[in-house]
């Protein structure tokens, strides 16, 4: 494991000097490296991103947006809106005193679509570079859909298809494969372009997407991979879909949606008014003009490329940003394992325990003669890292409260089951194995009976270990628990043997059943 250790945040501001001690460090944050923003100036919102750090799996510490609606215009007039342009300025403006109030190490700022197609585009950029206080990368549309492929390389697990980021301008397609990124292409379909050139009209945005759609061999890369699909208009649609479907997890990042399921939806969106959506009220009244639009074009891609799913990606450009920079070790490692790491770090009451356990739970299930695959040994050590995050709350909510930030944690490289089956094996090994809540068995129902077999007996497990070891280090390592021949066999040294309390031999009892075996407790 890392040796990574929280440090205290930048000084406190000359005028808080008098502040308590207690109050001018963060211990929930981690420092290993200056904070680093990203401001992406797009057509339809301007945004600001801070990150923790420059790794593999940043955290958000802060973001934050402006509807400023600048692409809105250009298709037809070529220009961007006064009204629009000064909407923009006032946000950076605003995004810079927040940046320097965060003690931002650095500030990258990127223009897209909107900035490079309208004529007084360079004077809008001069001006912005004066209210953010920083130079402004005006990216093309073939690095746009470079930096959305990288973005989706840094948020999954060895992605395989086809990247389509859809802006408020413009609509990037490129191919990912092996933690590469193939040719990009960029055409003027993003939601508040198509609005203007179809003058408000479906039937001649249809028109328009299908001319646009015809100039791309990108789209016979998607036959039988994933669709990636980028961009706010496309998570809205998300949104709603899981809301209709009365979905058990809210979270957007790794979200599939099969393509006949995908396609019948957006259909009745392309149909109906957005007003009279369920669920409507989740999707900001900025964005929700643009949904048939959206619709329009996923329905086409969908029809063309004949994907194998639809996934949703949270990441994209600003991520590809941050991704590029790290060097070729640091690509390779593991997101979701830092994440929860990560995590290990800034929660349990003692991080070294996560590492003995571990070990402790890797011999218990080799022992077994379980399958390797079910779990994986990868998600055999995040649920490992997570095993002591919720002991701060109190005893009757810890269970729930673990399971709901897995649930919904900002964690890549994970798809929606393995969520599930991380928040579940959390959730019972502090409430139990038998117990239950609407939210527990929510996402139960995304696991096949085998998989949540498993979660129980890693649950069982913990509850075993934790027991013995009270989440401290130095003990677990001492003590062997191995499946030997039809028992579950616990052996402790002689200085440790009152650890074998009738509570911990009720738990490995349940842990024996859930193996199909006796137990038994030894001496070394």
């Amino acid at each position: 494991m890392e040796n990574r250790s929280p440090a205290p945040a930048p000084a406190p501001c000359p005028e808080k000097a008098g502040a308590r001690p207690e109050l001018q460090h963060a211990p929930g944050r981690l420092a290993l490296g200056d904070t680093i923003a990203i401001v992406d100036i797009g057509s339809n919102s301007v945004r600001l991103v801070v990150y923790e750090m420059l790794v593999r799996a940043p955290a958000q510490v802060f973001n934050e947006k402006e509807m400023a609606g600048l692409g809105r215009q250009v298709a037809t007039t070529g220009r961007l809106a006064a009204d629009a342009i000064e909407k923009a300025i006032a946000a950076l403006v605003r995004f810079r005193i927040l940046c320097e109030a965060m003690r931002v190490g650095e500030i990258r700022v990127i223009a897209t679509a909107a900035a490079r197609y309208a004529e007084n585009g360079p004077d809008f950029i001069a001006r912005a570079e004066e209210a953010i206080g920083q130079p402004i990368e005006l990216i093309s549309g073939r690095r746009e859909a470079v930096l959305s492929g990288l973005g989706v390389i840094s948020g999954f697990d060895d992605p395989d298809g086809v990247v389509g980021d859809l802006g408020g301008g413009s609509l990037e397609l490129i191919s990912v494969k092996g933690g590469e990124v193939g040719p990009g292409a960029s055409v003027p379909l993003g939601g508040l372009a198509l609005l203007d050139r179809s003058k408000g009209s479906l039937k001649a945005a249809e028109k328009i997407v299908k001319d646009e759609l015809d100039k791309l061999p990108q789209l016979a890369a998607m036959k039988g991979r994933d669709f990636f699909a980028v961009g706010g208009t496309w998570r809205a649609l998300a949104t709603l879909h899981q809301r209709r479907a009365n979905y058990p997890l809210n979270v957007m990042h790794g979200y599939a949606i099969p393509p006949r399921d995908a396609s019948d939806f957006v259909r009745l969106v392309e149909r109906a008014d957005a007003s009279v959506l369920d669920a409507i009220d989740v999707v900001s009244s900025a964005r929700r003009p643009l949904l048939a639009y959206g619709a329009l074009v996923l329905d086409e891609l969908i029809k063309r490329g004949k994907p194998r799913n639809i996934v949703i990606s949270a990441q994209g450009v600003r991520e590809g940003l941050l991704h590029e920079q790290l060097s070729p070790e640091e690509r390779a490692a593991d997101p979701l394992l830092q994440a929860a790491r990560d995590y290990n770090l800034l929660r349990a009451r003692d991080p070294r325990h996560a590492a003995e356990l571990i070990d402790w739970t890797r011999s218990i299930l080799e022992s077994a003669g379980l399958p390797e695959h079910e779990p994986s040994n990868r998600l055999v050590e995040t649920v490992c890292l997570l095993s002591d995050i919720g002991w701060r709350a109190h005893p009757d909510y810890r269970g729930e409260q673990s399971m709901n930030v897995i649930a919904h944690a900002y964690f890549t490289g994970i798809d929606h089951l393995s969520r599930a089956f991380l928040a579940l094996a959390i959730f019972h090994r502090y409430a139990g194995l038998k117990a239950s809540s609407p939210a527990a068995a929510g996402l139960r129902a995304l696991l096949a009976p085998a998989l949540f077999e498993r979660a129980l007996l890693i649950a069982a497990i913990f509850r075993v270990a934790y027991l013995l070891s009270a989440g401290m280090a130095g003990i677990l390592p001492r003590i062997q628990a191995q499946c030997v021949d039809r028992r579950l066999v616990l052996r402790l040294p002689e200085d440790l043997a009152a650890l074998a309390s009738e509570r911990v031999e009720g738990r490995l009892k349940q842990l024996a059943k859930l193996l199909a075996r006796d137990y038994e407790v030894a001496r070394m």
